[in-house]
């Protein structure tokens, strides 16, 4: 298959899973069963990756939430890096304890925003009881999917609104959340974010201009809606590249977006934006 095509079916694909995707969001999770905390934990905890820093903690701790294409290699080295930055990170598989594919997920047809925000606040209820983690600064990392998932989470106000799967909230359930990192998010038809954030902390977005999957426009809209409210958000936008510039592991067909320079500069906003949290 060459280039040209390939770019074309990929346009196309991912202009039909967002379509799929505001719709079927737009149904408030009509086809999601709700679940006790406790259930969504055991799905989860079991496949976690965990990284520490040297030391005896506890450590600030980000939780990494992947995009549609699952836990990847990318993602495990943002743990490496984190650790460096004496952070550590819980890197979150959403698919392993579902037995999800990252094809199903991408096309919108499992597992959407709303839905997937439970796997958010539940990670964060957990992680202030784990040893190594400093309940009072945790930050919220997502890419793509992910993002998306951190974002209507941060548009609901738990428990007057709640993510569709979980029947109950945790207590104090942004308790010890510091700010969130926002790669590449999906911002447009359906998803929550364009309401208003019930959580006032920092965010930083980092947006690629010639994104093809997720409009930048959109998010761009989102974060000045968001700024003129008074929430302390802060975007940058790197030029040139494309949706999932930082992963360097591709799936299937997907032609490579993967930028080294990007990533690099990207490592550098967001070990300077840690550290301001640690001030």
């Amino acid at each position: 298959m060459n280039r040209g095509l390939r770019l074309l079916l990929w346009g196309l694909a991912s202009l039909v899973g967002a379509v799929v995707l505001g719709g079927y969001a737009l149904l408030a999770g009509w086809h999601v069963e709700d679940v006790a905390p406790a259930e969504i934990s055991a799905l989860l905890r079991g496949h976690d990756r965990i990284f520490k820093p040297d030391g005896e903690g506890p450590f600030p701790t980000a939780l990494l939430f992947h995009g549609c294409g699952g836990l990847r290699d990318h993602n495990v080295a943002w743990g490496d890096f984190l650790a460096e930055q004496g952070w550590a990170s819980v890197a979150v598989d959403s698919y392993a304890g579902r037995g999800l594919t990252w094809q199903t997920v991408c096309a919108g047809r499992a597992l959407l925003g709303p839905e997937r925000a439970g796997d958010v606040l539940v990670s964060i209820d957990d992680a202030r009881r784990m040893d190594f983690v400093d309940p009072r600064r945790i930050v919220l990392m997502g890419w793509s999917h992910g993002s998306y998932a951190v974002m209507d989470l941060l548009a609901m106000d738990p428990p007057q609104s709640r993510p569709t799967n979980l029947s109950q909230v945790p207590a104090d359930p942004f308790a010890g959340v510091a700010g969130a990192v926002l790669f590449y998010p999906y911002c447009s038809f359906g998803a929550r974010s364009p309401g208003h954030w019930s959580l006032p902390k920092p965010a930083l977005f980092l947006l690629s201009e010639n994104d093809s999957i997720t409009p930048i426009e959109d998010c761009l809209e989102v974060i000045d809606a968001l700024a003129a409210r008074g929430l302390p958000v802060a975007k940058h936008v790197y030029p040139g590249v494309d949706h999932g510039f930082d992963a360097f592991d591709t799936r299937g067909d997907y032609e490579s977006t993967y930028d080294e320079a990007t990533t690099q500069q990207a490592r550098k906003r967001v070990a300077g934006f840690l550290a301001s949290l640690a001030r």
